[in-house]
C-alpha cells in the first residue's frame, strides 16, 4: 500500500433515476478505493451498474439520472462536490475513460492529430509543436507503427483494434490520475485483447495512474487486474485481490460468475449458468437482492446482509469457506 493518498477513494456513492415507474437505485452505497499504479476489475452481469459508477465518477449521468450521495474523492479532490465547469476541466486531464466503442471518443471527420493536439491544448497552455510531440509519443507507446503517418489518418482508416488504441492514446495524452475503461475490449479479437491488456498494465505501472477496468469477462481479470469489485443490482457484493476472490469466492454469485466461465466446464457436459434474471432495479426482493437466485438461501436472507469489513469482504449471511473447485 501506498503511503500516499490513494488516488481515487468512492466513499458510499449511490445514482438514481427518477422514473414514472419509481426510483432506480442504479449504484446503490458503493465504496472502494484504488491505490496509485493499481488495477482494479469491476465485475458483474448486465445491469449490475458497473458501467453507472464508472459514469458517476466521471460526471456523465445524465437527467433523470443523479448522484445523490457519497463522496469521489480523486486525490483529495471531491468530484462529486465539483460544478460542471470544473467537472470538465478535470475531465480528459486528471481524469479519463475509455468507451467499449472509440467512436464514442472519435470524430469520424477530424484527422487523429487534430483531435490528439486539442485534447492537449484543451487544458495546457503548450505549443502546438509539443503538443504534436506528445501525440506522437502516445502513439509509439500504445503500439502504433509509424506514428507520424498515422498521426495524419481518420479514424476510418484504422481498424477496431488500431482505432481502439487511438482512443487509449487520448486517455493517456495528459497522465491522469485515474483511468476508466469500460469493457474496451469486448469487441476485438483475442490476440489485439492481450496486446492491449499488456500495454495497460504497464502503462499503470510505469505512470503510476490508477485504472478501473469495467467487464464481465472474469479471465480478463485474472490476469489484468490487482483487485476486484463484483456487483449486483447496483452493490458490490464481494472485493479484495484478485487471487484472493478468485480462487477462494465468498459469494454464492461471484462462484456462480466463475463456474459460467465456458473453459472450465467438462467437455460434452451442458454449460453452467446462474439460474434465474437479474431482479429490476424498480422491483428488487427485499433483503438479499440475490435471494432469490441463491442455492445457499434460508430465512436469515430476508434480512438484509452487510458488506463485511476486511480485506476480503462479502455481503452474504452463507459466504463459501472453501477454495473454489479447479477446473476438471
Amino acid at each position: 500500500m501506498s503511503e500516499r493518498a490513494p488516488a481515487l477513494r468512492v466513499e458510499h456513492l449511490s445514482t438514481h433515476f427518477d422514473t414514472r415507474q419509481g426510483v432506480i437505485k442504479a449504484v446503490n452505497d458503493v465504496s472502494f478505493t484504488i491505490e496509485r499504479g493499481q488495477i482494479m476489475g469491476l465485475v458483474g452481469e448486465s445491469g449490475s451498474g458497473k458501467s453507472m459508477t464508472g459514469y458517476s465518477i466521471m460526471g456523465l449521468i445524465d437527467a433523470p439520472g443523479k448522484v445523490v450521495g457519497g463522496r469521489i474523492l480523486l486525490d483529495g479532490t471531491d468530484l462529486a462536490s465539483l460544478n460542471p465547469e470544473q467537472m470538465r476541466q478535470l475531465r480528459g486531464n486528471r481524469v479519463a475513460m475509455i468507451f467499449q466503442d472509440p467512436m464514442m471518443t472519435l470524430n469520424p471527420v477530424l484527422r487523429v492529430d487534430t483531435q490528439m493536439t486539442e485534447a492537449i491544448l484543451a487544458h495546457e497552455k503548450v505549443s502546438h509543436a509539443e503538443a504534436l510531440r506528445r501525440s506522437r509519443e502516445a502513439l509509439a507507446t500504445v503500439g502504433i507503427p509509424s506514428p507520424d503517418e498515422r498521426l495524419q489518418n481518420y479514424p476510418h482508416q484504422f481498424s477496431g483494434g488500431m482505432r481502439q488504441r487511438v482512443a487509449i492514446a487520448i486517455a493517456l495524452l495528459n497522465k491522469p490520475s485515474l483511468i476508466i475503461a469500460d469493457e474496451p475490449t469486448t469487441a476485438l479479437d483475442v490476440t489485439i485483447q492481450g496486446q492491449i491488456l499488456a500495454e495497460m498494465q504497464r502503462l499503470c505501472r510505469d505512470t503510476g495512474t490508477a485504472l478501473i477496468w469495467i467487464t464481465h469477462d472474469l479471465s480478463v481479470v485474472a490476469g489484468l487486474a490487482d483487485t476486484v469489485s463484483v456487483m449486483y443490482a447496483g452493490r458490490i457484493v464481494e472485493s479484495g485481490t484478485v487471487d484472493a476472490v478468485l480462487d477462494y469466492a465468498k459469494h454464492p454469485y461471484t462462484r456462480g460468475l466463475i463456474d459460467s466461465v465456458p473453459s472450465r466446464n467438462p467437455r460434452g457436459q451442458r454449460l453452467k449458468q446462474i439460474p434465474g434474471f437479474t431482479p429490476s432495479l424498480l422491483h428488487l426482493p427485499s433483503g438479499c437482492h440475490f435471494r432469490e437466485r441463491c442455492p445457499r438461501a434460508d430465512e436469515a436472507c430476508l434480512q438484509d446482509p452487510q458488506l463485511s469489513n476486511e480485506p476480503h469482504a462479502v455481503r452474504c449471511f452463507h459466504p463459501h469457506t472453501d477454495r473454489v473447485e479447479e477446473p476438471a
